[in-house]
């Protein structure tokens, strides 16, 4: 069951490393770059009850786990759990910690519109890891308005707003380089 999985050094149950619970012992799944995507990545969100896949990323995006490598595993995406993916066995992989992967799950992400004259208007910032930051995109346009403005809940977008129309974030970066057609159901779907 899900007992047997968690997310680690992400801030939050929805994002951080991966790691599952063997014979009482927890330990980490490590993976190569074009094995680890959204197929793997969504097994593990979609068994925490954390929603759909935000990032997938390998190359120990969360630091490097200390104890056993116990998975290595290559997911379809329809599995219902990640120790159902196809893998060598427990404790048998071919990687190491600096490929234990990672994962963010859109619960653990939050949006929301500040410095504007009320929570529909504002710069579009973004809670990853416990922090806000802001969005940077050159080409931010009316279609990725539209997006944020309905995943807030305040109907169309009137305006996107490039620059620093409303003041500049003083928090990191958080997601860059935007592109929506404007019918997603959330920014990270884009």
């Amino acid at each position: 069951g899900s007992g047997e999985l968690r997310l680690v050094d992400g801030g939050g149950r929805c994002a951080g490393r991966v790691e599952v619970k063997h014979k009482g012992e927890w330990g980490s799944v490590c993976s190569y770059d074009f094995d680890w995507d959204h197929r793997g990545a969504g097994v593990v969100c979609r068994q925490l009850g954390c929603g759909a896949v935000a990032r997938a990323s390998p190359y120990a995006p969360f630091g490097q786990g200390k104890g056993r490598i116990w998975l290595h595993p290559f997911c379809q995406g329809a599995e219902t759990t990640l120790q159902e993916c196809l893998h060598f066995g427990w404790g048998k992989h071919f990687c190491d910690h600096d490929r234990d992967v990672g994962v963010t799950c859109t619960e653990a992400l939050e949006l929301r519109l500040a410095a504007g004259r009320g929570p529909c208007e504002g710069r579009v910032e973004v809670k990853l890891r416990g922090q806000w930051g802001t969005v940077v995109d050159d080409s931010w346009d009316m279609e990725d308005a539209e997006v944020v403005c309905q995943q807030m809940g305040c109907g169309s977008a009137a305006g996107a707003y490039q620059g620093n129309e409303f003041g500049q974030g003083d928090g990191p970066i958080n997601l860059a380089f935007i592109n929506c057609d404007g019918t997603e159901k959330a920014l990270w779907d884009c």
